[in-house]
């Protein structure tokens, strides 16, 4: 037999240190997204006034890029360099923000929009998603928190504490638990929410969750929640009296007070050939519907076997199925079989980071997987929500995560699952171990006969 060890990628892929089950789910997920932005994005197509062909030939080259990303990270990245990302991860983002929230240009950056909305920061000419890149340092940033308030770390309170007595309580846990923990996300969130209520409640969220896993006293999580509740309702307030005007806070609520049935009806009302036509409502009652209906169908549509690739009538009906209603067009195509099966690799997913994460001896290392493992996870089941309209759920734009048509959300979780890569190599968790054991109970059960 010829000896190809070293030259075939199953021998490299043999030799991969990181978590091999985060590896193939990751391939899996890049490798569908070429497959579902080149069949769902006709009206994208149309838009941009080219063909599908070209975004695929797009699509191709942003996975290539993420995965390059992913290796990258992979290879170069470590503890050290994720606990410093962490440790800037705060004032990263409120730089980040505050372009948006003052609508800032400094020359190479310059705030920019989406939808009429404040989302992006354009540098050089290219489009950064900041929301999204904002959900990976705030992540890290708590992780780093966390940790260094585990370890008594927080130079600068306890060198405030120091210097005179009168500031001696910021060497206390409360006022350090405030300053580096609870501040920040209420700074964040409110900046975020500036631009998308959706995003800022989802971020605030995962960042909860942190502080409860990472042991945080229960009352300070219910005291913190007290606090963002009463805020954003003043914020609610003050917009609905004219005091502050917060474009985003009216689209928030006109998404959770959505009346579908009376938006139909009106629609009914006003169409033509009805004796109450009136183009300009119709059109708008039209717009209004266009997506959560296009998703409605797509999902009766497919059935449990779906339409087939290539065979979804939605796609040329639904501005957006090819990025914030993915899950529904997915359901079209392939089926309740074929979204079973992206459901069980998300879940597969978030089990294997938390699997991970229980084998990381450093605390950080051990937050951080966590952290992003939820993140993954917890974005794409919001996505999927939003495209059943689960209760209660606004209908709001979240990316399924690498599948979805969308650079800055595709390289983002490119970077998080390269950190997940890179973290799990120091676990020794790559794959191997479930194998090893199984042949020992083998072993041990011939022995036995």
């Amino acid at each position: 037999m010829n000896d190809t060890k070293g030259t075939s990628l199953w021998s490299w892929v043999d030799d991969f240190k990181g978590d091999k089950v985060i590896l193939i789910i990751t391939l899996i997920l890049m490798t569908a997204s070429i497959v579902s932005v080149f069949s769902s994005s006709t009206l994208l197509a149309l838009g941009q006034h080219t063909n599908r062909a070209s975004i695929m030939v797009t699509q191709v080259k942003t996975v290539g890029i993420g995965a390059a990303v992913i290796l990258l990270i992979y290879f170069l990245g470590n503890s050290r360099i994720y606990r410093f990302i962490g440790k800037c991860g705060f004032i990263l983002s409120l730089g980040m923000l505050s372009v948006l929230a003052f609508n800032l240009d400094l020359g190479l950056v310059r705030a920019g929009e989406i939808n009429g909305a404040s989302r992006v920061i354009v540098i050089m000419g290219k489009q950064l998603h900041v929301f999204e890149i904002v959900k990976l340092l705030m992540v890290l940033y708590v992780s780093w928190a966390l940790t260094t308030y585990k370890e008594g770390g927080f130079r600068l309170t306890k060198h405030l504490a120091a210097f005179t007595k009168k500031l001696s309580f910021l060497d206390t846990p409360i006022y350090q638990k405030t300053i580096y923990m609870y501040v920040p996300l209420v700074l964040v969130i409110g900046l975020i929410m500036r631009g998308s209520n959706s995003s800022a409640l989802f971020l605030a969220a995962i960042m909860v969750s942190l502080f409860v896993i990472g042991g945080i006293d229960v009352k300070d999580i219910a005291v913190l929640v007290g606090v963002l509740v009463v805020a954003i309702g003043l914020l609610f307030a003050a917009n609905a009296l004219g005091v502050v005007e917060i474009n985003r806070f009216d689209t928030g609520l006109s998404r959770v007070t959505n009346d579908e049935k009376a938006q139909m009806d009106s629609l009914i009302f006003y169409m033509p050939g009805e004796g109450h036509y009136n183009a300009a409502k119709y059109h708008y009652y039209l717009d209004k519907l266009r997506q959560p209906v296009g998703a409605k169908l797509a999902i009766k549509d497919g059935g449990f076997f779906g339409k087939g690739i290539g065979n979804s009538m939605q796609k040329y009906v639904v501005p957006v199925i090819f990025s914030d209603y993915m899950f529904s067009f997915i359901i079209e195509e392939t089926g309740i079989l074929g979204a079973t099966i992206v459901i069980i690799l998300y879940y597969s997913l978030l089990a294997r980071g938390v699997w991970v994460a229980k084998r990381c001896e450093d605390y950080f290392d051990k937050m951080a997987v966590t952290g992003l493992s939820i993140l993954i996870a917890a974005q794409a089941f919001m996505h999927m929500m939003v495209n059943v309209h689960f209760p209660l759920i606004p209908q709001t734009g979240q990316t399924l995560p690498l599948m979805s048509h969308g650079t800055s959300s595709f390289l983002v979780f490119s970077a998080v699952l390269g950190i997940l890569l890179s973290l799990s190599k120091k676990t020794g968790t790559d794959g191997k171990e479930e194998v090893t054991s199984l042949h020992t109970t083998q072993e041990s059960t011939m022995h036995n006969v």
